[in-house]
């Protein structure tokens, strides 16, 4: 897939908070995927490992299917990338999503695979029939 990325979906952050404070105190972390430019699904890994220190993904359990870049969550507000997260960033693809506590729509940021902040728009799409508008 070499589409480029042109947002997020608005759902998908929604979702992506939302589980992030389900998951609180623990890490939530998860595959982004894209749909005609726009990342609009989030992957779970089986056999994925969340502590309060950090979340493992399996990456050798990932399916045969395209990510463009993962997401996870920092209990804390910190919201940058470790050096743990460096190394995930450049096996996952170009975007990457941190969420830092409390997971308002304020408290993230996207990063591309070198762990540079980038702009990533939010778009109003509807997703729910698998079509972007």
């Amino acid at each position: 897939m070499n589409t480029a990325i042109r947002g997020i979906a608005r759902e998908t952050l929604e979702f992506i908070m939302e589980v992030s404070r389900s998951t609180y105190p623990k890490e939530f972390a998860g595959l982004l995927q894209a749909k005609d430019g726009v990342i609009t699904d989030i992957l779970i890994l089986p056999g994925t490992e969340s502590s309060e220190v950090n979340a493992v993904l399996k990456l050798f359990m990932m399916p045969n299917m395209a990510a463009v870049g993962s997401v996870h969550s920092h209990p804390s507000s910190v919201i940058r990338p470790s050096r743990a997260d460096l190394r995930l960033f450049s096996k996952t693809g170009n975007h990457h999503i941190i969420v830092g506590h409390p997971f308002g729509p304020d408290n993230w940021k996207c990063f591309s695979g070198n762990g540079e902040e980038i702009s990533l728009e939010v778009l109003d799409v509807d997703i729910e029939d698998d079509e972007i508008l």
